[in-house]
């Protein structure tokens, strides 16, 4: 069942009644009309800046007589980078109100072509926008095409399927950050040559896919001395990533890297825990808590981090922006990748 983040637009009302003034005072201090005090002018600015209201905007939303309804098709279970676009999204509730937006979470499995397309059709119809998170596969190509057909706006989140007709993707390149991890095992192993173990969530979904693309690129022009074997699935699940590292760890004794492409990162560190192993390069993505924890722990050397909040934000104004018929701002929504480690943790 989706979840709803936002509904009903602030109003002058509002803001009156939060910073404890008339709406005739109000109406002075957004026309910088005199016989204000100083003080309560600080007071009506800061609860106006408090709610990101923004009067022309919620006017011209109020005329519409309805509110717009976009749906983030987001994966199920613990994925803790998902879980923090999530929570952007819930952060960006007064934003949300003033342009008389709501957001809901519909969450499904998203590496289930089949389950993931059927969810897409189940949407088609009742909302405005749709950002989904997507496997590359031909029933959802499908299934995004129809919702396209039928007049809703559709954003790829994270993961792209360039081959439908989307309207546009919200997401960092995915095959730069694929080759800054391989740099980085690369370097990091240093003189040391041996094999090099690769975890992904599934190479279906195209930013894993492109991730490893990258990855293999430098891999294989820059590291003759390592030798990739081939990419492991665990669905970003934990228990699964761990299972599928610990057998690999088991028959290889000579792996001297290790790049995990999403997320298991809990299951793939146990594993090399369990293996004592810590003397492997590990490469992953995202800075959450168990990440920060394992970087600091020095079990994780580097994570390529993109950021959340930008990129819950940066789906929510490609939508509206299509919705209202405007231009996107394409370098203003392009999402940045950094490098962090232990001693550059934010």
């Amino acid at each position: 069942m989706a979840d709803t983040l936002a509904a009903t637009a602030l109003t002058l009302k509002d803001i009156a009644r939060e910073a404890g003034v008339s709406l005739a005072t109000v109406d002075r201090v957004l026309h910088n009309r005199p016989g204000v005090r100083p003080d309560t002018v600080r007071r009506v600015k800061a609860a106006i800046e408090r709610n990101a209201f923004q009067p022309h905007v919620a006017a011209a939303e109020l005329a519409r007589g309805r509110a717009r309804r976009f749906a983030f098709v987001m994966p199920s279970g613990p994925n803790p980078f998902m879980q923090q676009i999530e929570a952007y999204l819930g952060e960006m509730s007064a934003w949300l109100s003033v342009r008389r937006l709501n957001v809901e979470m519909v969450a499904t499995d998203v590496f289930d072509p089949s389950v993931l397309a059927a969810s897409l059709e189940a949407l088609s119809g009742d909302y405005d926008g749709v950002a989904v998170v997507a496997l590359d596969h031909p029933g959802v190509r499908a299934a995004i095409n129809d919702l396209v057909d039928a007049g809703t706006k559709v954003v790829t989140l994270v993961s792209d399927v360039p081959s439908s007709r989307r309207h546009h993707y919200v997401g960092i390149d995915n095959i730069a950050a694929g080759r800054t991890a391989g740099a980085l095992v690369g370097r990091l192993a240093g003189q040391r040559s041996g094999k090099v173990a690769i975890v992904a969530g599934s190479q279906g979904l195209r930013d894993h896919a492109e991730r490893i693309f990258g990855f293999n690129q430098v891999m294989a022009s820059e590291f003759p001395g390592l030798n990739v074997l081939p990419v492991l699935e665990g669905r970003d699940q934990d228990d699964r990533s761990e299972q599928v590292l610990a057998r690999l760890l088991g028959k290889h004794a000579d792996i001297v890297g290790l790049y995990n492409v999403g997320a298991g990162t809990q299951g793939v560190a146990k594993a090399l825990s369990d293996a004592g192993r810590d003397e492997v390069v590990f490469v992953g993505h995202d800075v959450t808590m168990l990440t920060r924890r394992l970087l600091l722990q020095g079990v994780m050397d580097a994570a390529i981090s993109q950021n959340p909040g930008h990129e819950a934000r940066a789906a929510v104004r490609v939508l509206l922006a299509l919705a209202r018929g405007e231009p996107i701002l394409r370098e203003q929504e392009k999402i940045r990748i950094d490098i962090v480690m232990r001693d550059n943790l934010p």
